[in-house]
């Protein structure tokens, strides 16, 4: 079990509350080039520099945080305030963390929901921006199902999760019989107990009961059970919030969607950030409040409430088998979200070029500002095409 007390050799400085908090604000506005790039500017300053804990704690707790759902990044830095000023600490960091990524895409979603993008600038904009998300998803995909199929049942477990998607199957239970049927394979079933420690954050989905119009209630619902099953990172939050946002709720539609995820890709911060827009766009300002708090929680109460608890879940090898069989699960899902999200985004040939050349520089272009400069590069041409 990880100790928050750090041993004799390795201890985080004694700051102030504002100090901690301005600290991980100015993470949260250098937090450019998704989670790799996050993770890799908070070990630098606060492992290497500074040894708040040793790196071999570092590696220790960031697996655990990886095994759980939610960004990585943000739950990080929970966890170094955590460490620093207890649970005030924790919250004040993870806030600051999220705070310049939240602000900024709140006026985005204001901006976009009370003035439009029907104007030919904007058209032409948003016509790249969405061709290059699409790119991005795509490589999601491939990344993340590269790390999590490691072997025959996985593929087979993600194939039959998307084509149970694309039919129409409840993702929960689909996710369920995932997790259960790659626990049988390996013969590592959890019993009861273990099994409902695993299970527990999946008991929010059946609360919700869609509506053209969500309440700020539903929206916070819908956020809360997004975030407790981001196995995997940001990108495998997009088919639950797509499922209750555009096919189910129909507050928006898949166009409106990708925007959203065109706008996080440019801002400083967690791609999940767009839950925020998705949650402007059914509930207006209260509804984006509900939607993000909602779909942040769990990355604050895993370290505030639950830190050592979930930590003995993951050493437990007989949850091991369950929890690879769900984030097989979510690869699927994520694969058969993108070929509507594709078919929205890519609707004629200079689309298509547009998300070629997108994909092709994410693989090869490595800086941190790549994604961003790739979306913002994609909106450019498409205004071009749009005034030529």
């Amino acid at each position: 079990m990880i100790n928050l007390q750090s041993d004799d050799s390795f201890s985080p400085p004694r700051e102030s509350y504002l100090q901690l908090f301005l600290r991980f604000l100015r993470f949260g506005f250098l937090a450019w080039g998704g989670p790799a790039a996050q993770i890799a500017m908070l070990r630098q300053e606060l492992v290497e520099e500074e040894h708040w804990i040793s790196r071999e704690r570092f590696n220790r707790v960031l697996a655990i945080y990886q095994a759980l759902p939610g960004p990585e990044a943000h739950e990080l830095c929970v966890y170094f305030g955590m460490i620093s000023r207890g649970r005030i600490g924790a919250i004040l960091a993870g806030l600051g963390f999220m705070l310049p990524g939240f602000v900024l895409m709140f006026l985005l979603s204001w901006f976009y929901v009370t003035y439009g993008i029907n104007s030919p600038f904007f058209a032409g904009v948003f016509y790249g921006f969405q061709a290059a998300v699409a790119a991005l998803i795509v490589r999601a995909v491939h990344r993340i199902g590269g790390h999590a199929l490691t072997d025959r049942w996985l593929w087979a477990i993600a194939i039959f999760s998307g084509v149970a998607q694309l039919l129409g199957v409840n993702f929960f239970l689909t996710l369920l019989v995932s997790g259960i049927f790659y626990a049988l394979i390996k013969r590592q079933l959890p019993s009861m107990s273990t099994h409902m420690m695993v299970l527990w954050p999946l008991v929010f989905i059946p609360v919700v009961v869609s509506i053209a119009a969500p309440t700020v209630f539903n929206l916070f619902i819908y956020g809360l059970r997004s975030g407790l099953l981001t196995f995997g990172g940001a990108y495998t939050a997009i088919p639950f919030l797509q499922h209750d946002a555009v096919i189910t709720g129909q507050w928006m539609t898949n166009q409106q969607f990708m925007d959203g995820l065109a706008l996080s890709s440019i801002l400083p911060a967690p791609l999940i950030i767009f839950s925020t827009f998705v949650g402007y766009v059914g509930g207006g300002p209260f509804g984006a409040l509900a939607l993000t708090a909602g779909i942040f929680l769990p990355a604050f109460a895993f370290t505030l409430i639950g830190h050592n608890y979930f930590e003995k879940l993951i050493e437990n090898r007989s949850a091991h088998a369950f929890l690879d069989g769900i984030t097989a699960g979510v690869v699927g899902l994520i694969a058969a979200t993108t070929i509507g999200l594709f078919r929205a985004a890519i609707i004629d040939l200079p689309a298509l070029g547009i998300f070629i050349g997108a994909l092709i520089l994410l693989y090869q272009w490595k800086a941190k500002v790549a994604v961003a400069g790739i979306v913002l590069g994609a909106g450019i041409i498409g205004l071009l095409i749009h005034l030529l």
